[in-house]
């Protein structure tokens, strides 16, 4: 082949086939461990992960080390990897930085959001409010996250962005641990009504009540985190 018929960096298919098959071991692992599909601490067999999505080991890798970097898998020192453990003890600090983000990200919200932005969080909160009109918890738990990630989205700062949706991750995953339906479906939903408000608020550029409600809104899920860790799940056996 000459150097007129070589084919550029990029284009060629099996570039873009390495390249797929690495976002596609990264999504459908992100997918697994955020859904608890894979449980905190359980080992990730590279082998076995490459042999059912049909590809090779380095686009595996790949995504275990994005993943990495994201805090969801741990990369030990004797070359295996481990999804991620819920750090329990530092649940604290976790709440402490989960507050902050809801806080400043819907404060920048309301400051910088353009009419776009304000579309692309009412579309996810309409699938939100089904979620909770259905009952469904898995999903009101995923549309919660997406919900606030378009919020952080809309004040335009990438880094608390990022920061904000790797925290509401965790969150998820706790959440998956934990919760269990104690809520009837009917309308209107608290739930649904917080995220009105808040929406409200931001379309009004009202960034001190978009404060006010994203600090309210984070110590509710805080305290709800807080009291099904807490609950006494022991049952009463006879001896």
């Amino acid at each position: 082949m000459t150097d007129a018929e070589s084919p550029t960096p990029g284009t060629d298919p099996a570039d873009r086939k390495r390249g797929g098959g690495a976002k596609l071991a990264y999504e459908t692992l992100r997918d697994e461990i955020l859904d608890l599909v894979l449980a905190p601490g359980e080992p990730i067999d590279e082998a076995s992960l490459a042999e059912r999505l049909a590809m090779s080991r380095t686009p595996v890798r790949e995504a275990l080390v994005r993943l990495a970097g994201e805090g969801l898998v741990t990369m030990l020192p004797n070359r295996s990897t481990i999804v991620a453990p819920v750090d329990f003890p530092n649940l604290y600090a976790f709440f402490d930085a989960l507050t902050l983000m809801y806080r400043v990200t819907t404060r920048l919200a309301a400051e910088f959001h353009q009419p776009a932005d304000l579309d692309a969080i009412r579309a996810r909160q309409a699938v939100f409010a089904r979620a909770v009109q259905a009952g469904d918890t898995a999903a009101m738990i995923t549309h919660n996250r997406d919900f606030h990630a378009a919020i952080a989205e809309a004040g335009r700062n990438s880094y608390y962005t990022q920061l904000f949706v790797r925290l509401l991750d965790e969150g998820r995953r706790i959440l998956r641990l934990y919760y269990y339906p104690s809520f009837s479906a009917q309308m209107p939903h608290p739930y649904i009504l917080e995220h009105e408000a808040i929406i409200a608020a931001v379309a009004d550029r009202d960034v001190e009540l978009c404060d006010t409600l994203a600090r309210e809104h984070a110590d509710q899920i805080v305290r709800q985190i807080q009291e099904m860790i807490a609950r006494d799940r022991r049952q009463h056996l006879r001896l």
